[in-house]
């Protein structure tokens, strides 16, 4: 920004009637999920969560089934032991598709897997935060006994003592 266009800016602020600048910020109404924290977009929860894993874990197995591919081998070895250059190079070129396939493999069982545990540890956290919860109800009940009819006194504490002048 060159000096001249700020002092416009500021000159544009001051005619305003606007004491103050405000830098490095945008109006309340222009940011994104302002005022509404439910409006987010980004919500999960466990079907999404099992779906991804599932997806990843059927991505793997067929991974394993139908990429694979063991039969280059045996045909770069039969090349190279006829003395073609080809067998080298098909060599090469399925030890990197291993190197990747396994790469790819990796990464599906480590999103399977770790679906698997976000589901099991906040199912755990669910069944935490119940437990609390229902201990708290189960301590509250404690004292709710119905000594006294709703909006009367409790007579175990006996009588309130009267003031002077009562």
């Amino acid at each position: 920004m060159a000096w001249d266009e700020w002092d416009q800016l500021k000159a544009s602020a001051a005619d305003k009637g606007s004491a103050q600048m405000q830098l490095n910020g945008i109006p309340e109404e222009d940011r994104p999920n302002s005022g509404n924290p439910a409006g987010g977009d980004l919500r999960v929860d466990q079907q999404d969560l099992a779906a991804i894993g599932d997806e990843a874990f059927k991505l793997y197995n067929r991974l394993w089934k139908e990429a694979r591919v063991t039969s280059t081998d045996t045909t770069a070895t039969d090349l190279t032991g006829q003395g073609f250059a080809l067998g080298a190079a098909l060599q090469h070129v399925s030890m990197r598709w291993d190197k990747q396939l396994g790469s790819v493999m990796d990464a599906c069982a480590l999103i399977s897997n770790h679906m698997d545990f976000t589901k099991n540890a906040h199912a755990g956290d669910e069944v935490f935060i119940a437990r609390h919860v229902s201990s708290i109800q189960t301590l509250d009940a404690g004292f709710d006994e119905a000594w006294a009819a709703p909006g009367k006194p409790n007579g175990i504490y006996g009588e309130k003592p009267k003031k002077d002048g009562e």
